[in-house]
């Protein structure tokens, strides 16, 4: 048995395909086929079903690749102590971030982040969290930002900031005469909202009403977005009101800020937090990741480092 036999268990059983694994571990299908059956036959067992379509993992298949994911992170422990100790942070890393965070973090982020950790290759994508959540669970992804709590099995969350939801409205809505509003001045005839998918809908539809479809029913036209820039767009040109995350207003016009409005205490906020698998190793790296995110957030939103900051890997332990 070997480290390579057990990454390509792996990649079979997180694409459902030979092929398709073969091509992420950069060997041919053939090479990638003979090595698992040669680890089939020293185990005297069958890991997959060859017969379905995409191909399946057998009962006994399961547990050896859950193990097999435990042993691949403890070898990934070995490289995270020698750098730890060496005080080195290099490699790839595989970064998600939903969208209604990314345009507020990623520009700043990734500017900063490559200056000060050049040797470490940011890999980032937008992704809705249920795709994210299945993501880390195959291993494609090293860790997200993302709303939390997700409150998934096997998903390690660690969280950084709180974000205020805001109200944002056109220049000739009755609620903008008051200083503060409540969930009672979101008129959901009028709002504007992401599609369905994105957790910021829900968390929204939560603060006001769970009737939306019946109440925007005699609208013109119905149009969700899936970008939060759209949402202000829409308000601007076509009336009605949004819901906004704050770091969203941060580069409004004054103009635009004077149509915000914040909400009465008790203020809906939206934690934010780095997640990862359970067996996610990389810890040293990943700490360096919320640190920097943690300086481009305002610092009343900042969850205390003593609350969030992640276990380092002691060096002493080598």
């Amino acid at each position: 048995m070997t480290i390579t036999q057990l990454e390509y268990v792996v990649a079979v059983a997180t694409y459902k395909s030979f092929v398709s694994a073969a091509e992420k571990c950069f060997v041919t299908q053939p090479t990638l086929s003979m090595q698992i059956q040669k680890l089939e036959e020293e185990l005297g067992i069958k890991l997959f079903d060859r017969n379905k379509h995409p191909i399946a993992i057998t009962a006994m298949g399961e547990a050896i690749v859950e193990q097999a994911r435990n042993i691949l992170s403890e070898c990934e422990r070995i490289t995270e102590l020698i750098q730890n100790q060496q005080n080195i942070v290099t490699g790839k890393f595989r970064l998600a971030v939903i969208p209604t965070v990314a345009p507020y973090i990623l520009p700043n982020l990734l500017k900063t982040y490559s200056t000060k950790y050049p040797d470490v290759k940011l890999e980032v994508k937008e992704m809705e969290t249920k795709q994210i959540v299945l993501a880390l669970r195959n291993n494609e992804l090293d860790a997200a930002l993302l709303s939390t709590p997700l409150e998934e099995n096997n998903i390690k969350e660690y969280p950084l900031f709180s974000e205020p939801f805001v109200a944002y409205f056109a220049a000739d809505e009755p609620a903008l005469k008051k200083r503060t509003v409540s969930a009672d001045d979101i008129s959901m005839e009028r709002i504007w909202l992401l599609n369905e998918g994105h957790c910021m809908r829900n968390q929204i539809l939560d603060l006001c009403s769970d009737q939306v479809e019946l109440l925007q029913a005699d609208r013109p036209y119905r149009y969700d977005s899936s970008n939060v820039e759209t949402l202000r767009k829409m308000v601007d040109k076509n009336n009605g009101l949004t819901v906004l995350p704050e770091l969203a207003t941060f580069e409004f016009t004054e103009d635009q800020q004077d149509r915000v409005r914040y909400f009465e205490d008790p203020e809906p906020v939206r934690e934010i937090s780095i997640v990862t698998n359970d067996h996610f190793v990389r810890l040293s790296l990943l700490q360096t990741l919320m640190d920097e995110i943690g300086e481009l957030v305002p610092e009343k939103m900042r969850v205390q480092k003593k609350n969030r900051k992640v276990l380092r890997i002691q060096s002493a332990k080598l």
